[in-house]
């Protein structure tokens, strides 16, 4: 049986999330989390894969994106808070535990959910983004520049300048994105090469060059890169963000301090001891875990560990999504084979 990929919206008196679902309700729950700048559309790959395998499969518009609640305080996008989103979602769906993948951004939300509520998982997959136990804090990811690519003199925060200048001028960080959305998306969705490698992230340059795109006023015009969308896609990217705009987005890189201390209220130390499975973007420039020790904290924080290495950029579930859906379904049957077809529901 095939399903349809339907919409939905959850609201409770603190926040309202849109999700795409897709699936029976009565079967298990796999949530997809996306990051920045992306939407649910980002799983459309995944959702109806999942589905058919018998899972509900569910991706929401994260907090401040696409039709979900936008709220206009950076303090209102720290963890905490987008995790609170997520129990709130599964309440609503009626289940007591899902399985959480998350990419970008949307991994530290999958990760500290696993870290604050292992109650509330059967199993945690990041494409990406590895786990720190002590949270995804700058000061954790700068202590891991491979400083053979990013000299310090020239580098100090290696790949992640870009996210200190978020701090410095988040502002014209956001004019920059918003001065021509369409460009934007184009410019930040390219696909990975083996050309990258070994070579400095474009993220390196952005306190440098005083912004993004060489600290030019709008992103560049480019041709789009159809290994990660469509014409259509690009359009439904392009319309959501011209109408939330980048505030949320960028505020997600702003709430160190609070994602620290939320961190040191994690259980078990931190430690994950639920089946975890990490999906390496070999040819992923940023969050390059493959020849850097960018992925050595998780390995000892996760015991029930699985990797797959993707031959993929950083856009993974976009670019490759068979080799994606191959690597969870996969993991999900061999570790956690307890949760197919199985009814949540009597």
């Amino acid at each position: 049986m095939t399903f349809p990929v339907t919409e939905h919206i959850v609201k409770t008196a603190r926040h309202t999330t849109f999700y795409l679902s897709c699936g029976s309700p009565e079967r298990t729950p796999i949530i997809f989390v996306h990051g920045w700048p992306e939407l649910s559309i980002s799983w459309r790959h995944q959702l109806p894969c999942f589905g058919a395998l018998g899972f509900h499969a569910v991706a929401p518009d994260m907090r401040g994106y696409g039709r979900s609640g936008a709220p206009r305080e950076h303090k209102d996008y720290a963890m905490e808070e987008i995790v609170q989103d997520m129990i709130e979602l599964i309440d609503a769906l009626g289940q007591d535990r899902a399985v959480w993948v998350g990419h970008d951004w949307g991994s530290p939300v999958v990760w500290n959910l696993a870290s604050h509520h292992p109650e509330r998982c059967h199993g945690v997959a990041s494409l990406c983004v590895p786990y720190f136990p002590g949270g995804s804090r700058i000061a954790h990811y700068m202590r891991l520049v491979d400083r053979s690519v990013y000299p310090q003199n020239e580098f100090p925060a290696g790949q992640w300048e870009y996210i200190l200048f978020y701090s410095e001028q988040f502002e014209k960080a956001q004019a920059v994105f918003e001065a021509n959305v369409q460009n934007t998306v184009k410019a930040l969705f390219r696909s990975g090469s083996p050309r990258g490698l070994g070579k400095p992230s474009r993220t390196a340059f952005v306190r440098r060059d005083g912004g993004w795109f060489g600290g030019a006023a709008e992103a560049p015009e480019m041709e789009l890169d159809t290994k990660i969308m469509t014409e259509e896609d690009l359009s439904s990217y392009v319309a959501a963000l011209e109408r939330t705009g980048f505030f949320g987005p960028g505020s997600y890189y702003v709430n160190d301090e609070l994602n620290a201390s939320y961190s040191e209220r994690a259980k078990d130390g931190g430690k994950l001891t639920m089946p975890v499975l990490f999906l390496h973007g070999v040819y992923d420039q940023t969050c390059q875990t493959v020849t850097s020790s960018f992925a050595e904290p998780m390995r000892g924080a996760c015991p029930h560990l699985s990797e797959v290495f993707i031959d993929s950029g950083h856009w993974m579930a976009q670019e490759k999504p068979a080799e994606v859906n191959a690597a969870l379904a996969h993991w999900l049957a061999t570790e956690i084979p307890q949760l197919w077809l199985r009814k949540t529901t009597p």
